[in-house]
């Protein structure tokens, strides 16, 4: 992989780290406040698309070369394809159920 290549993955990387970071603190904040299912399951979805962004950075870096990063059928590449799928199910799921299950609050009600 050129040097350019390598810095823009990990470029793309590093500003992907920020959001999912946050994703990630606010799950687990979740999970200390109310211990529910739905908040695990945002924590499991978090902590996946994390594990995503850490194989892009192991791949920018040649870090675990045993891997074969990027490259079809290799075990970095299906560890990198089931976090995100993992990833993009769990956290909207977890928050679907963690909404649903909130007490009604809005705008006209008289709490």
């Amino acid at each position: 992989m050129p040097i350019d290549a390598m810095s823009g993955t990990l470029l793309r990387s590093a500003i992907a780290l920020v959001p999912v970071s946050a994703l990630l603190a606010y799950s687990v904040a979740a999970v200390v406040q109310r211990r529910t299912v739905p908040s695990m399951l945002q924590l499991v979805g978090a902590a996946c698309l994390v594990l995503v962004v850490f194989t892009h950075v192991a791949e920018a870096l040649h870090l675990f070369p045993t891997m074969r990063w990027g490259e079809p059928d290799s075990l970095g590449h299906y560890l990198d394809l089931s976090s995100a799928v993992l990833g993009v199910t769990f956290v909207p799921i977890g928050y679907i159920l963690e909404r649903r299950a909130r007490p009604r609050g809005g705008l006209g009600s008289s709490a």
